[in-house]
């Protein structure tokens, strides 16, 4: 889950100003959290307070009022009324990485990946994107390689990700569509060495960079079971004190140990 936020916050910055290159500093004084990290992190505290999705996305989003929602999703936030609103865009696949850390089989991750979707994006795409999203976590947490991650996720969810980072990139735009941009995020997965690679991959395709490094990072924290403490500090530092405490408690309640360590060297964590 960190891995998300964190390539929520590196994507940041070049989501208006997108570029076609991995040279590029992670961090910046504008780097910030979005809506990516907030309703990420709502995801999580559904998951272990066991309050439903919706009731914990409307109230964690409405603390954070300015933290770059969609047109819809606003208005589903803040009418007395919520009501799922077809939609297939990314959001869906955004904020469901929690789910393929917290549960431990595929079936159980699918049904609740579609429920973390369906409360807004209840088009065929956007539980596609999020159904997509939390498998390829679940795959790689569980140890699955990377062509048997490729294989499965194509074949299930008809995605192509027979392509490369460095194929897709000369001609890819902005699209916050799940079907145009999930396949983009895992294969920015896919083609990379570390976890930050992933996110220098993701950010570089020059699309809606915060989220394809969202979707990117949150698998790429699973398959590599480590993301480096100089980004978890920056990451720390840039949330604020209710989404840490939750985003903390997540891991400790589940046991993450690749994180764990981490966390326990940071300063005051």
């Amino acid at each position: 889950m960190l891995g998300a936020i964190a390539g929520d916050i590196v994507g940041s910055v070049y989501e208006r100003k997108p570029i076609k290159t991995k040279s590029f500093p992670l961090f910046q004084a504008h780097s910030r959290f979005t809506d990516d990290s907030v309703l990420t992190i709502a995801i999580a505290q559904s998951i272990i307070s066991g309050i439903p999705y919706e009731e914990t996305l409307r109230k964690i989003g409405r603390h954070y009022p300015d933290a770059g929602y969609g047109g819809s999703f606003i208005g589903w936030l803040l009418t007395d009324s919520p009501h799922p609103y077809h939609s297939w865009g990314n959001g869906s696949a955004m904020r469901v990485s929690p789910v393929g850390f917290a549960f431990n089989d595929e079936k159980t991750v699918l049904s609740e990946a579609q429920k973390s979707a369906e409360i807004t994006h209840n088009h065929e795409e956007g539980i596609k994107g999020a159904q997509a999203t939390a498998l390829t976590v679940f795959l790689a947490r569980q140890g699955a390689d990377k062509e048997g991650i490729r294989q499965r996720i194509a074949q299930q969810f008809r995605y192509n990700l027979f392509r490369t980072v460095d194929q897709i990139r000369p001609e890819y735009s902005f699209d916050v569509s799940c079907q145009g941009s999930v396949p983009e995020a895992i294969i920015a997965f896919l083609d990379s060495d570390s976890y930050e690679d992933a996110i220098r991959n993701a950010v570089s395709l020059g699309g809606d960079s915060d989220t394809l490094a969202c979707i990117a990072g949150g698998i790429a924290e699973a398959f590599y079971k480590d993301i480096p403490i100089e980004i978890l500090r920056e990451v720390k530092a840039r949330l604020t004190n209710e989404l840490w405490i939750i985003t903390y408690r997540f891991y400790r309640h589940y046991g993450l140990k690749h994180i764990m360590e981490r966390l326990e060297q940071l300063d005051d964590f």
